[in-house]
């Protein structure tokens, strides 16, 4: 399974880079409400959250335009996808974007390569 993941031994600067580059990669523009990554800050301690793969959103959508692909990541079907936003409100981390069309992470990796401290990465497992 491909997934995107946070290193535990790294510190988040709280930069927004990976939001940035989320962002931009699918919108076009700069908007923390379009990015698949979030950055909270609570109690001090800077958090980023991501996309676990574990299928929430796909079990939750009543026109199944959410399917997992070989590489274990879900993906969502645009043509199939309605815009009623259940996917969005079952996400646990918080991180499925409702804008003009309804997105998630991919794994990608784009973030991955705009953090400066090396926090998130992809892998296989």
């Amino acid at each position: 399974m491909k997934k995107l993941t946070v290193k535990k031994d790294i510190e988040c600067m709280s930069c927004l880079s990976c939001v940035i580059a989320c962002s931009e990669a699918f919108y076009k523009k700069f908007d923390q409400d379009l990015s698949c990554i979030r950055v909270d800050q609570k109690n001090g301690k800077v958090t980023p959250f991501v996309c676990i793969q574990c299928g929430k959103c796909a079990r939750t959508c009543e026109e199944q335009a959410i399917t997992q692909n070989a590489k274990g990541v879900y993906m969502i079907n645009k043509k199939l996808c309605t815009g009623c936003g259940k996917c969005v409100e079952a996400c646990p981390m918080k991180v499925m974007v409702k804008a003009e069309t309804t997105s998630k992470c991919i794994a990608c990796g784009i973030c991955a390569k705009a953090c400066p401290v090396g926090m998130l990465e992809v892998v296989e497992s």
